[in-house]
Parts: C-alpha cells; structure tokens; sequence
C-alpha cells in the first residue's frame, strides 16, 4: 500500500515538473527545435531569445507595472485586514459577530464585473493603478481577514491588558504588542495574495484598454498573439512572468503551511 501511494506521489509531481522542464528546455532552443516541443537538450543554448523577448514584449515596462499592482494591493490588503481582525476578534458582540460573516460571505460570492465597471468609471478610477489596486484589496480582504480572526484569536488577551495598564494606546497596542506575533500569518497572506494578483488575467483585461499599464500577464498574452509561431520566445517569456512568483514562493515557503494551520484555528 505504501508503494502504491509512493508512485502516485511519484507521478503526481511527474505530471508537474514534465510541463515545466519542457517549457524550460525549449525557451533556449531555435524557433525550428522548439517547433518539435519535445524535451531534446537544445545543441546549442540560445539567451538571446530572453533579451528578444524582454525587448520586443516590453517585459521590462510589464514587471514594473506587476510589482505596483500586486505589492499595493498585498500591503493595502493586510493592513486593514489584520486591524479589521483585530478588532472583530478582540470584540465578541454580536455587531462584531455579524460584520465578521458579512465579510466571510465574500469568500463564496462571486464578483460581477458589470456593476463593478461601472463603479470604477463613476469614481474615475478605470485605467489607473489605483483603481485596479482597490479592486484587489476587496477581493483578498475576507479571506485575510478569515486568516487573521483566527490567528488573533488565540493570542491571550492578557498581553493585551497589561500593554493598557503600562500606557498603550490602541494602535500602539496594536502595532507594537500583537503585530509582530502575526508573521506566519502575514507572511501566508503575502505569499498567497501576492501569487493571486500577479497571475490574475482577467481583472487587468476589464480595467485596462491601454498597453502602457498592462501587467505581466497581459505582456505575455500580447507577445503570443504576436509571435505565436515562435514557441522558444513564447516559452522564454512564460518563463520570466512565472520566475517572480518561484522566487517569492521559495523565500517565504517555510511559513505557508504553518501560517494557514494557525489562521484556520476557530476564534
């Protein structure tokens, strides 16, 4: 039985590194080796094509514009989360109780993008980082506030009181007693947050009708429809919007599982 669920994890992670190392390999082919998409060792490894695609796909203006969006929207979001949270979590009425699923309510209800876009033009925000950063943050707000309601929770109250009785006040209670104790949570939520925005397709194509403010997926998206036939730059580009992400993901990988057991805790 064990070697039966051996293999299948075997397989499981056959069925994602294969794709993987395939797009790998053959973003460093020629146009003609990377036709055949296979996984032969390129005879000779072609960087240029990298060069050629941060060049021609304007990956450069495309990074720079992911960075704004995902790293505003990340910050904006786990700042009014966790003191939402902290709030919510620290008051047990039954105002803070029905707030609290008011906000989880909007982990299951999907968001229509008509009266959204409609919103967006009345408040003059469409076409501008802003305004697709507060779109974000309104949507990755009840979740990081579910996993920070939980976390706080079971945080002691008494840290709380004798902070009061040496002559803190609520946000330097707040910000100098309870934040730092949230780091596996926060780190959870930047990681997880920070995937969502940065891989997010649709949200930037609603928002934006100018190239100039187009975000990585977008770049890509674009560069394919361009050079469709050239699958070594497709590839390679593919490759430089996914790097980001494995990057961050490596770095903070230690609290992911830990941070999304103690923000699951029930408060």
């Amino acid at each position: 039985m064990k070697l039966i669920k051996e293999a299948a994890g075997w397989l499981l992670a056959l069925l994602i590194v294969v794709p993987l190392l395939l797009i790998v390999i053959n973003s460093f082919k020629t146009q003609a080796q990377a036709d055949l998409m296979n996984l032969s060792w390129p005879g000779k490894f072609q960087l240029h094509n990298y060069a050629t695609v941060i060049e021609k796909g304007k990956l450069l203006r495309a990074f720079r514009n992911s960075m704004i969006i995902a790293a505003g929207s990340v910050l904006l979001t786990n700042l009014t989360s966790s003191l939402a949270a902290y709030v919510l979590s620290r008051r047990r009425t039954s105002l803070s109780r029905g707030v609290y699923y008011y906000f989880i309510i909007g982990l299951i209800a999907p968001i229509n993008m008509i009266p959204t876009i409609k919103v967006m033009q009345m408040l003059d925000v469409m076409n501008t980082f802003q305004g697709i950063i507060l779109l974000y943050a309104a949507l990755m707000i009840p979740f990081t506030i579910f996993l920070y309601y939980g976390f706080i929770s079971s945080v002691p109250k008494e840290l709380d009181e004798s902070a009061v009785l040496d002559g803190c006040g609520s946000l330097m209670l707040f910000f100098r007693i309870v934040f730092p104790l949230l780091l596996p949570v926060m780190i959870t939520s930047l990681l997880v947050n920070f995937m969502s925005a940065w891989n997010d397709f649709i949200l930037p194509l609603y928002v934006f009708n100018k190239t100039a403010f187009n975000p990585m997926t977008l770049a890509v998206y674009g560069f394919y429809g361009m050079y469709v036939s050239s699958w070594n730059l497709v590839c390679a580009a593919i490759i430089l919007t996914t790097l980001p992400i494995i990057v961050v993901y490596f770095i903070g990988q230690k609290y992911l599982v830990s941070g999304m057991m103690s923000g699951a805790v029930k408060g």
